[in-house]
């Protein structure tokens, strides 16, 4: 018996349409990184791109527990002397919240050029608004 590695070109890509409102922001960025990555199908397979494409709405009303809000820090270099940045979950929210939940779910899928091409797929979107009503996304409810 021989095993089946399913081939870049056979993949079929699903559009999945995914509400963020009220739902918790680890929680959902890890079942949309399982999306992305395609360990949700049977024929995942870790070194190939098999998973879908995923519609995140309302990236603005997710939510976090605890003190995140207040303690969570973002930070980043610029590589130049003295760019170093902080700044706190709340504030990033304000500012950009649709960096926040892309944030979360790309530390959850591989640091390699795999994660980079699968994290392509991911599309979020602060208000309930899309432009992706051509490919005909499926909603997806995510339990709790």
């Amino acid at each position: 018996m021989k095993t089946y590695c399913p081939k870049p070109q056979e993949i079929q890509g699903v559009w999945h349409l995914i509400d963020a409102q009220d739902q918790v922001l680890g929680r959902l960025a890890t079942h949309v990184a399982n999306l992305l990555r395609g360990k949700n199908k049977p024929e995942f397979t870790p070194h190939v791109d098999c998973g879908d494409f995923v519609i995140i709405i309302n990236a603005e009303k997710v939510k976090v527990t605890g003190k995140k809000e207040e303690q969570k820090v973002y930070r980043h270099h610029s590589g130049y002397p003295h760019g170093f940045k902080e700044e706190s979950l709340r504030s990033l929210r304000q500012r950009r919240p649709v960096v926040v939940v892309e944030r979360a779910v790309r530390g959850m899928l591989p640091h390699t050029r795999l994660g980079d091409q699968q994290f392509t797929k991911l599309k979020v979107y602060a208000g309930p608004e899309h432009p992706h009503q051509a490919q005909q996304p499926k909603p997806m409810q995510i339990s709790q």
